[in-house]
């Protein structure tokens, strides 16, 4: 009975905290984006898209983001060509609401469960920069391999770190290991 309870405990706290960041999180995209007219992206994804522009630029590409005029999305421009549009399923945002709701179903104390909160999104939100960055100049070197890459290898990535970043916290931090 008590393994019973303990899944179902973790159950409602998953989706209970899911439910919960994903309304936060639709909030956030109605209120910062514009759909009609002039069409502007929340301010998360056209963030993303300059940090992708400027680690482009470090690492020696000419490249530049806009906002599209004609979608919620920034074109990004690498030597002046059109490689890719970056749109809000690209700013990592919906997987960090996915990786804080594992943590907490298993959480620890307060302190230890935000710190691993806190710095486990950092880490999949910098991968995610170095995964679009990384997507956008294989676009450009290898536009044939669109679909392999986009659809399958650099979601690979994300996803990757992502249950890494679970399985630390089952394994060494959360109290289920107690």
């Amino acid at each position: 009975m008590q393994n019973n309870k303990t899944v179902v405990f973790f159950l409602i706290k998953f989706f209970g905290t899911y439910l919960i960041l994903f309304l936060i999180y639709s909030w956030y995209l109605n209120s910062k984006q514009n759909k009609i007219e002039i069409f502007a992206c929340a301010p998360i994804t056209k963030t993303v898209a300059i940090q992708t522009s400027k680690l482009l630029n470090f690492l020696g590409y000419n490249a530049k983001v806009e906002q599209h005029s004609e979608e919620v999305s920034m074109k990004l421009f690498i030597n002046d060509t059109y490689i890719a549009r970056i749109i809000e399923g690209c700013n990592s945002i919906s997987i960090i609401i996915l990786f804080i709701s594992f943590i907490i179903a298993f959480a620890n104390t307060f302190k230890v469960t935000a710190l691993y909160v806190l710095f486990g999104s950092l880490i999949i939100y910098g991968t995610n920069i170095i995964r679009v960055t990384i997507i956008s100049i294989a676009l450009y070197k290898y536009p044939e391999y669109e679909k392999l890459l986009h659809d399958v290898v650099f979601p690979s990535i994300i996803y990757g770190v992502t249950f890494l970043l679970w399985f630390v916290w089952v394994r060494y931090f959360s109290k289920l290991k107690k």
